[in-house]
Formats: structure tokens, sequence, C-alpha cells
């Protein structure tokens, strides 16, 4: 799969999002799994910053060690844990490598293999066939969803916390490093869901005051019905456009559900907020796709 179809934009046009089977070989997605094992065993995590990560976002910033912790991870490789895996005294209760929800948020910048499949031909030749003139990456994760408390993503739009003026102009890139299924909390989607507009933000507070950052507005209340479930094989990748709506569930199952993921960005005629929690920095800018 080199280059998208004429069908497939158009569904991806009208959906919101769209599922691409053999994006990566079995060994790729290998190599990148492998590379996370080495760079888990080298992890050293400050005491306060040993933060449960939460998709609501909301508990995860309670702590001023924790936010900052997590709103400088933009220019960095940073380390995010599930909830429930330390004990009062911050020790780990399972295994150190079971423990993580994610890895970001620089993955791209700093990691040869990472890199390479970001600024991949095929990623190249995906943005131009969808009209992009001048993409750039925003960040990068490395989401583990662990077997048995891989925690439950609720339902939300990536515009949230990624707002560009106008709307549409930031797309997600999920790659699936191993099989992503009902059983072990594949995506969900409503389909067309990125026509509606947003209506919530997370938000820079201003300077010198605490929490770092607060939301605007509120989530709309979605009707569970109108999900679909985008299962994908080891390889496949899922393209997500930044408006549509969309989760996962809980992983109770016995298999992890290890993803690599990166967002991009059109960066001509668009104006990426100065509120948002992700800016870029002087060591490390918004790294153009196209190369």
């Amino acid at each position: 799969m080199d280059v998208l179809t004429d069908e497939e934009v158009k569904k991806y046009q009208k959906d919101g999002y769209l599922v691409l089977e053999g994006f990566l070989d079995p060994e790729e997605c290998d190599m990148l799994k492998a590379r996370m094992s080495e760079i888990m065993e080298r992890m050293d995590i400050p005491e306060h910053c040993r933060i449960q990560f939460s998709t609501n976002h909301e508990e995860q910033l309670k702590e001023q060690g924790n936010a900052d912790y997590f709103i400088t991870s933009g220019d960095k490789i940073r380390f995010f844990f599930e909830k429930g895996v330390f004990d009062e005294k911050g020790e780990f209760i399972i295994p150190r490598e079971r423990a993580l929800n994610k890895v970001g948020h620089a993955l791209h910048a700093y990691e040869p293999l990472y890199k390479n499949v970001t600024h991949s031909q095929k990623v190249q030749n995906m943005a131009r066939k969808l009209g992009l003139q001048c993409p750039v990456i925003l960040q990068s994760m490395y989401i583990f969803k662990q077997p048995g408390i891989g925690g439950e993503v609720t339902p939300h739009q990536d515009a949230t916390f990624l707002h560009t003026e106008p709307l549409g102009r930031v797309m997600g890139v999920w790659i699936a490093l191993e099989d992503a299924m009902l059983e072990n909390g594949c995506l969900w989607f409503i389909p067309g869901s990125h026509k509606n507009g947003i209506t919530r933000r997370m938000v820079r507070t201003p300077k010198g005051t605490f929490p770092l950052t607060d939301f605007v507005g509120r989530e709309r209340d979605y009707d569970d019905n109108l999900f679909i479930p985008a299962p994908v094989k080891k390889g496949g990748v899922v393209l997500i456009h930044g408006e549509v709506v969309h989760r996962s569930a809980h992983n109770m199952s016995d298999q992890s559900r290890h993803v690599y993921t990166f967002h991009i960005m059109e960066s001509q005629d668009t104006h990426w907020s100065p509120e948002n929690w992700l800016q870029p920095t002087q060591e490390l800018p918004f790294p153009p796709l196209y190369t």
C-alpha cells in the first residue's frame, strides 16, 4: 500500500476515518516494539513525576509536578502510567514494563526507527494524496493498552487538545503494532461526526496560575449505538480526522494492543492556537513531514 486510491480518499472524507491493512510489515512492527523495550529498560522517572495517565486529563494534572511533567513533554520522551500501578509510596506493584500507558511525545524527533516510519515515503504519499501542502508533525506516542488493565479511552475529538483555526487541519496516523481487535480495545468511531464541529477545548491557563490547563465547554453526550468498531490487524493503519469522535474500551483480555501513533497538521494557512497544551519549542519546532 503506497498510495491511497480515490475511493479511499472519498471514504476518509465521508466517515472521518479510514482503516488500511498492511501498512507495515510484521518485521517492521517487531523492530518498533523491540526498540520500545530498550527505551523502557533505561527509563528514569523522578518520584513526583510517576503520574498515572487519564484520558479525562483532570485527574492527571491535579499535582503541580505531574502537570509540569505533562505540559513540558512535547519536545521530550516521557513516561505515563496506568491507574493503580503504584503503591502509596510510589513504588510499582506490577512489573514496570506492564505499568505504562504510553510514552510521548517526541519519539518522531529523537528515535531513528520511529522517525523513519513517521517520515516514510508511504506516509508522505498518503498526505499528498489527501492534498496536504505543508504538513508538519505535531507529536507522537507509543500506546501500550496493557492486558487486563489497559484503561478505557472515553469518547473525544483530537481537536479538543490540538486546536487549529480553521478546524480540520489535524490528522492522526494510528499504526497497529499488534492486532487491535474487539477483545483488546480496538478503536470505535461515529462515522461522519467530524462534520459537527467541537464543543470542548483543553487550554493553557494564564502563566503563573494552577492548574496549568483547563477545559472550556463540555463534551457532547454520545449515543453508544452510533459507534462502529474499527478492528485492524498488526501492521495496519487507521487515519483519524481531528474532529471525528472516537473511543476505545478497557482492555480486559490477556493480549496487549501496542500502537505507534502521531499527528500531522496542514500548516499552510493554518493558525496553531497558543492556548494548546502542546507548543513548538526552540529545541523542537514542528518538523515538516516532506523530506
